[in-house]
């Protein structure tokens, strides 16, 4: 469904403006003072308990750790991901240590906060931000082999956008949010 645009100019236009792009301007480097605000913007993302179970590595194109992530991603990935700024891995922190012992049932939603105040960021700044889970999850897991209790999530792609929005933006509407996960009515 596409978007309504008499409410869509109602959004904030960081969020109305927001897309992830498939090309990336390889020239876009994210440096040392992007990279801190971006993480900053994360820190202070509400959390349960303010548990704060989310973690990062960031890899830019020339660093070690950004040769390391490479041969992990699909092919679909590979072909946009390399060009951007900034790679950025997303940790969770599902459990104590390396016991069964649940760290935060809401790790996972609580790194999605944290990521979606990364990417709001990001966009304020002008880069644009592809969140993707194209690599392959377990050899990237035992390549960066996190501490106990810590799982790889997704990554972000992060710089300038070398394409543009698409003119047209495929989206639920807000009704379907809310009535898709429930069984119709009987007639």
């Amino acid at each position: 469904m596409s978007h309504d645009p008499h409410r869509l100019d109602r959004l904030h236009p960081l969020l109305a403006e927001r897309f992830s792009p498939y090309t990336f301007d390889p020239s876009g480097l994210v440096d040392d003072p992007t990279l801190h605000l971006l993480l900053e913007a994360a820190r202070w993302s509400p959390s349960a308990g303010n548990s704060q179970p989310w973690g990062f590595l960031p890899a830019r194109p020339g660093e070690p750790d950004h040769m390391r992530l490479l041969p992990h991603l699909a092919p679909s990935s590979a072909r946009w991901a390399k060009d951007a700024g900034l790679l950025l891995v997303t940790l969770t922190r599902r459990h104590v240590d390396d016991s069964t012992v649940v760290y935060s049932e809401f790790a996972d939603y609580d790194l999605g906060q944290a990521v979606a105040h990364l990417s709001f960021q990001a966009q304020a700044m002008g880069l644009a931000t592809h969140q993707f889970r194209a690599f392959d999850l377990e050899a990237l897991t035992e390549e960066l082999r996190p501490n106990p209790g810590w799982a790889v999530v997704s990554m972000l792609a992060i710089g300038k956008a070398a394409d543009e929005p698409p003119v047209v933006r495929e989206r639920r509407t807000a009704t379907d949010l809310c009535t898709a996960p429930w069984p119709t009515p009987p007639a």
